[in-house]
């Protein structure tokens, strides 16, 4: 009879490294790639001229924060809630107009960092110092559970930046649904989808000349060896990106160039990898309004405006919770 070995792990982090490289096929979850170096490198990635998403949604905000702040503007004041601020650029934009209209509201940023939202509330308090601020720290469902009792006034729930593409539908549906269950009639969603368009525009957006999403989604591997005294060589492993036109799903992987073993020391963890094997690290799906809507539907939800770019590359849609 075989005694059945239990790995104690010391964090979240380690448990899934250990699953998922010892899965199969491979995989790598992408939020882990967002320690300090990931993070200055998705900042230059926003700046790239192939990373059109972000460009996009500020073109959105810009030419229609007059439209949207009247849509999420009340009576009775309303609470404007963000699934992920990060450092609030896009946000700032109707945040600032909300105030030239002197609008009634409170800007309740969600994060699970305390430390992202400290230096959120501080960066408000110098660029607008009469907003009402009150950031809530902790796992994006735990807080709107607690803030689905604020049944006072409305809700308006801010996801901007298309982070739902990194769920494949199904788990798209349960997010959205999630949410929906913290709306009451009259709440508000508002959030960003990355539309389907020429595939190589989305393979470019992905897979920049200059490296640096490659250099991105290599310090997943960094972050391994940093932080579980792991021994990947970087320089074995490729970037690669694909775009499936007709599922609208691109994804990312590390390729192994050779046949090799990696030692994880912290897990006490072999890596064999075999030459061209893969490592699954994103998703990023990408929308047209027929999807949207089927997944607004299957979650309770009803689509009741968008806004696009000039382009029609990106839209923010509007929802509301559906009534039977």
């Amino acid at each position: 009879m075989q005694s059945k070995i239990t790995t104690i792990f010391n964090s979240i982090f380690e448990e899934d490294v250990y699953q998922g490289l010892s899965s199969y096929p491979k995989y790598l979850y992408s939020k882990y790639i967002y320690d300090e170096k990931g993070d200055e490198l998705f900042q230059k990635i926003m700046d790239l001229p192939e990373y059109y998403l972000t460009r996009k949604e500020f073109e959105i905000l810009s030419t229609y924060r007059s439209d949207i702040a009247q849509l999420f503007e009340s009576g009775e004041g309303f609470d404007l809630i963000e699934l992920g601020a990060g450092d609030g650029k896009k946000t700032k934009i109707l945040l600032k107009e909300l105030l030239r209209r002197s609008s009634d509201f409170t800007y309740m940023p969600i994060d699970i960092s305390q430390n992202s939202l400290d230096l959120l509330e501080a960066s408000l308090s110098d660029e607008f110092p009469k907003a009402k601020v009150r950031p809530q720290q902790g796992m994006y469902f735990k807080v709107l559970e607690r803030l689905a009792e604020l049944r006072h006034r409305k809700k308006v729930i801010l996801m901007l930046g298309s982070n739902i593409g990194n769920l494949l539908h199904p788990k798209a549906i349960t997010f959205l649904r999630n949410i929906q269950i913290a709306m009451n009639p009259g709440d508000l969603l508002f959030m960003g989808f990355d539309q389907k368009k020429d595939p190589q525009t989305i393979l470019d957006a992905y897979n920049d000349k200059t490296g640096v999403t490659a250099a991105f989604n290599l310090n997943l591997l960094e972050r391994i060896n940093n932080d579980l005294k792991a021994n990947f060589d970087l320089k074995q492993f490729k970037h690669w990106e694909v775009y499936d036109p007709e599922t609208g799903t691109a994804k990312s992987y590390l390729v192994s160039l050779k046949k090799q073993e990696v030692t994880i020391e912290a897990l006490n963890l072999n890596v064999s990898f075999d030459q061209w094997e893969t490592i699954h690290t994103e998703i990023s799906q990408k929308y047209d309004d027929k999807v949207v809507a089927w997944l607004a539907n299957e979650a309770g939800l009803t689509i009741q405006q968008s806004f696009t770019d000039d382009d029609n590359w990106y839209k923010d849609y509007v929802f509301t919770k559906k009534i039977d």
